[in-house]
């Protein structure tokens, strides 16, 4: 991200400012997950907003439930353009140099330790059935809530989410993708919130005392061995992750444990994965090498 505030400082002083810091990194979570594309996601939050701030604002008495569903609907009316166009192409979809939608197992396969399956299956998806899986199941959105962003009935959406959840599962079986336990994922927010903020008392609250943490620099320098101690840990994920960074950092679980993307200037720059026991972030894990994210970077 080469800037915080994507309109112009001028135009986003006061409240617009503050919607926007308030409410941007959730929208940002709710667009990526539906696209599996941060910059595409990126293009729909600052849409959202270009609306906004063309709306009357004080005639919203919800603002951020305006902005999801100005959001979702959004991605929904992108996924079925791109649904369109690949059918429109058929066969002559390679002849563009263009890829079909690889097969998961050759779209991220770095190793073991970086698997990506929940992105690569929601691309198989309707654009229903992704909206109205990512809405319910990972958001906590009632049916009816997701009805009226997709602009089915509550049993349509029932029904949409009830065969997503199918194919997810045939795809990458029953115990790849699982919505992390609600504490979980919120220390994850915390983290990331702490991250974005520059906050290092926040950070430190969230870690164990004894947290390890590692860092895989590839060609970007000489390995370094793990650190242990939050007073040792705490500012180095400030300086890889921190308001000085340019990294935005979205959660996204990793190969079955939670975890987070990073991305900066568009591009994936970092896949973390954290352990978590006892209410604390225990052990932290980095990979910054730009060889093993090449082949993911390419799938952004």
């Amino acid at each position: 991200m080469t800037t915080e505030v994507p309109f112009g400082e001028s135009r986003l002083e006061g409240p617009f400012d503050a919607l926007w810091r308030e409410h941007r990194f959730a929208l940002l979570d709710l667009a990526y997950k539906m696209l599996g594309n941060f910059g595409d996601a990126e293009d729909v939050v600052q849409e959202a907003f270009s609306r906004l701030l063309r709306a009357d604002v004080d005639a919203i008495e919800d603002v951020r439930g305006w902005l999801i569903v100005v959001v979702s609907r959004l991605c929904v009316d992108q996924l079925r353009s791109a649904r369109s166009r690949r059918v429109d192409l058929g066969a002559d979809w390679e002849a563009i140099g263009v890829p079909p939608i690889a097969d998961p197992a050759d779209r991220v396969s770095l190793d073991d330790d970086i698997r990506l399956a929940l992105v690569v299956v929601l691309q198989q998806l309707t654009p229903a059935e992704r909206a109205v899986f990512v809405l319910h199941d990972i958001f906590g959105f009632t049916f009816a809530a997701a009805a009226n962003i997709v602009g089915r009935t509550p049993e349509a959406c029932r029904q949409l989410a009830t065969r997503a959840r199918r194919r997810i599962e045939a795809d990458t079986g029953p115990s790849r993708f699982l919505v992390r336990p609600v504490d979980e994922h919120q220390l994850v927010e915390r983290f990331i919130a702490a991250c974005a903020g520059g906050d290092l008392t926040a950070l430190m609250e969230l870690l164990d005392p004894d947290v390890v943490g590692a860092v895989d620099l590839g060609s970007l320098g000489t390995p370094r061995p793990p650190q242990v101690g939050r007073d040792e840990v705490a500012p180095n994920v400030l300086r890889y992750f921190g308001t000085g960074s340019r990294v935005t950092l979205l959660p996204h679980p990793v190969n079955g444990k939670p975890g987070a993307l990073g991305f900066r200037a568009r591009q994936l720059f970092a896949l973390v994965t954290f352990g978590i026991g006892d209410g604390a972030i225990i052990d932290i894990h980095a990979i910054v090498d730009p060889e093993k994210l090449a082949l993911v970077n390419r799938s952004w």
